[in-house]
């Protein structure tokens, strides 16, 4: 049995329900972690399903064999038939399927690059206009605009107006400089980049669409959290609110920016993380997730 038709169904499902359900619940904000692996794992579970979506419908089914070779075939683990030699349709098995997962890997990887090019870049600019800091462990630039951003990945830097040390506190200065040290130790843009690869990709899609705009703003809030562990909810809400204005460049993450209101609600309004049992089912939802449809082309193959 042809597994085509209910791994589009999947698909479509998933592309266009699943982002819908997430929107409307309100567990993501309280264990943004978690929500950053759904949204992720969803975007991995879509492609699977396009790509053994694509290898079932162009698969030659009536010259499967008995077997363990046969089911691996039919899951979409073998390109191996009956016909002796290869054949156009042997290739056209392997080169679509294929090409549908590297298109997204290329997408991750252009991403990638392109933010190591500029943060290269403005690392640059930083080591002739900026002045390293061993007491913040940050670079400060002269600039009077409250700001603060980082540098992720190879050579990470946190950096920081000269503004902005004037205007805050020392608990303030701390807590920011605790939100952009989180981007860094947690690699968010790798995530970021994975999420902005997908939407490069599947752009019309509500799921890619949704998922790099959750994303960036669940990053915020896990570096928020992580600020949180060193200073009261309250200082930190005053450093976001003075420092909503600023800015950063590509490739960065800055603790002000458009998030920042959304983020404040959150700060000012705390809630209790989701319960133990239901974290623990997400988890393991966004594990599997990715699994189901070569679950499913498994299914239709035994069926």
């Amino acid at each position: 049995m042809n597994a085509a038709p209910a791994l589009l169904g999947y698909a479509a499902a998933v592309g266009f329900l699943a982002p819908r359900l997430l929107l409307r619940s309100a567990w993501p904000q309280r264990a943004p972690t978690l929500a950053v692996a759904v949204w992720l794992a969803l975007s991995a579970s879509f492609t699977m399903a396009i790509a053994l979506a694509t290898y079932q419908l162009i698969a030659p089914t009536e010259h499967l064999h008995v077997g363990l070779t046969g089911l691996l075939h039919s899951c979409g683990l073998t390109t191996a038939t009956a016909v002796s030699g290869p054949t156009i349709a042997s290739h056209l098995e392997v080169a679509l399927p294929g090409s549908v997962v590297l298109v997204v890997l290329g997408g991750l990887a252009f991403e990638v690059l392109r933010g190591l090019r500029a943060r290269s870049r403005h690392r640059k600019i930083l080591d002739v206009v900026g002045r390293r800091s061993p007491r913040l462990r940050a670079t400060v630039l002269e600039h009077d605009l409250p700001a603060a951003y980082c540098l992720p990945g190879r050579r990470p830097r946190v950096v920081v107006s000269a503004g902005a040390v004037r205007l805050l506190s020392t608990e303030q200065l701390d807590a920011v400089l605790e939100h952009e040290r989180a981007h860094i130790t947690g690699r968010h843009h790798l995530a970021l980049a994975a999420s902005a690869a997908f939407a490069r990709i599947f752009g019309r899609l509500p799921l890619a669409r949704h998922a790099r705009e959750q994303t960036a703003v669940l990053l915020e809030m896990i570096a928020d959290d992580r600020a949180l562990r060193h200073q009261p909810r309250e200082v930190l809400a005053a450093a976001m609110y003075e420092m909503a204005a600023g800015t950063a460049p590509v490739g960065a993450f800055s603790v002000g920016g458009p998030t920042a209101l959304i983020r404040l609600r959150r700060i000012l309004t705390p809630q209790q993380r989701p319960h133990a049992a239901l974290r623990g089912s997400v988890a393991a939802a966004a594990a599997t997730v990715p699994l189901v449809p070569l679950l499913m082309s498994c299914a239709h193959a035994i069926g």
